[in-house]
């Protein structure tokens, strides 16, 4: 979500005649967008201070902004930091607050300025804002408010643009995107309506929730060709008693439960190898008071699961949630090795399932051409593959769909032969 913000936030700017610099020091704008679920991304900020001290020597009419996911409690210290913090919502008032003598775009919400897409090929379209869950370890419904839902037409307007402009990868955002509601609309019916747009296209969308994974969002995913076969599925803990304590309102038999459903729904509606959905997911180990006993549990539903891949995060203490007042009372280094044990899992299941794909003739979306003559891409199933191209030209086929035979399975990415 904070990348599609800069998206955003560059487009405006480049809307007054301003150009992205080449460096800090030649900047008379700097924009940090922060993230803010974790201390550490937080705490990460405080190193831009010394380069705004050079730009600023620089430059003295240099201006240093820091928006995005900012807890109210942090305001004083970075204050220091930076000239502004502007809340992103407010962003179609930046050209008054940051005194550019430039006229303010139209419309009553943030998201009514046009993003300037990082990528040719992949475009991040928001479908909501904010959160209503309240996870005893996330700051997002404090600095992001509640969950708002953007109109239907702006969503598919916004798609349709991208799709236009070259996109052959549609990301639908929201810190809770399956909660997605507009009058009689939900997600399964916009995920519906995304995939009626004409165009050659993938859909993927992120982050669900599993308490809001219904059946007809199931089914939807499943009968929407363009939907890719690809989900990430939080759990956060394997543990019914710290999934409680993290406020995730559900529990492990629940969660597996779902996890069977779509794969069962995957076997009936698609065909070859997208009968099998690759799952990933997002886990904190040594969260205040998991014991040995309840992390055991963690490395059980990763076994039981069989996830393609992961998401691993030790537990960091975020000031202004709930959790921070827990004591924080696994040790760091057993936090790595909890880390490292479930990682270790999840080598064995993902390279199981990669194996399945040798063999295969798979549609690979293109994003990198290396200096080695390799090639990266992704799968329908977000699967990394790499593969050589010989003397084709290395930025002919970034940003583009082509066919490779997967020859080669790791537990983290595939090699594949380019089919001519």
């Amino acid at each position: 979500m904070n990348r599609s913000d800069a998206e955003r936030i560059g487009a405006l700017f480049e809307s007054f005649g301003l150009r992205q610099a080449d460096k800090m020091e030649n900047a008379d704008i700097a924009v940090a967008v922060m993230c803010s679920v974790r201390q550490m991304a937080a705490d990460r900020v405080f190193g831009l201070e010394q380069k705004f001290i050079k730009a600023r020597k620089t430059n003295p009419k240099f201006k240093s902004v820091l928006t995005g996911c900012i807890v109210e409690n942090d305001k004083d210290r970075f204050s220091k930091i930076f000239d502004q913090i502007l809340d992103i919502k407010t962003l179609n008032q930046w050209p008054r607050l940051l005194d550019l003598d430039k006229k303010a775009p139209s419309g009553s919400d943030y998201f009514c300025i046009p993003p300037k897409h990082s990528s040719r090929f992949s475009a991040l379209i928001p479908i909501s804002k904010g959160c209503d869950n309240y996870c005893t370890y996330c700051v997002v419904p404090y600095t992001r408010g509640p969950l708002e839902s953007r109109p239907v037409k702006d969503i598919l307007d916004e798609t349709r643009q991208a799709v236009k402009n070259g996109a052959k990868e549609i990301w639908l955002l929201g810190q809770n995107v399956n909660n997605y509601h507009w009058e009689k609309i939900n997600f399964a019916k916009l995920l519906q309506s995304v995939n009626d747009i004409e165009g050659d296209f993938w859909i993927r969308f992120t982050s669900p929730h599993p308490k809001d994974f219904d059946d007809e969002a199931v089914n939807a995913m499943v009968q929407c060709q363009k939907a890719t076969p690809y989900l990430n599925l939080p759990i956060q803990s394997g543990d019914n008693a710290i999934l409680k304590a993290m406020g995730r309102p559900y529990n492990v038999e629940r969660y597996g439960t779902l996890v069977k459903k779509i794969r069962a729904a995957f076997k009936t509606y698609r065909k070859g190898i997208e009968k099998n959905v690759a799952i990933s997911t997002d886990v904190i180990v040594g969260f205040p008071g998991e014991t040995k006993t309840q992390f055991n549990n963690t490395k059980k539903a990763f076994k039981v699961v069989k996830y393609d891949m992961a998401y691993i995060a030790q537990y960091s203490r975020r000031l202004g949630t709930a959790a921070a007042k827990l004591d924080d009372d696994v040790a760091p280094l057993e936090k790595k090795r909890r880390e490292e044990a479930v990682n270790d899992i999840l080598k064995v299941t993902a390279l199981r399932h990669n194996k399945k794909y040798v063999g295969h003739i798979v549609d690979v979306l293109v994003d990198t051409a290396r200096k080695d003559s390799f090639y990266l891409g992704k799968t329908r199933s977000y699967k990394t593959v790499k593969f050589k191209a010989g003397d084709t030209d290395p930025k002919s086929l970034v940003g583009k769909f082509i066919k490779v035979k997967i020859i080669k399975a790791q537990s983290f990415g595939l090699t594949g032969k380019l089919l001519e």
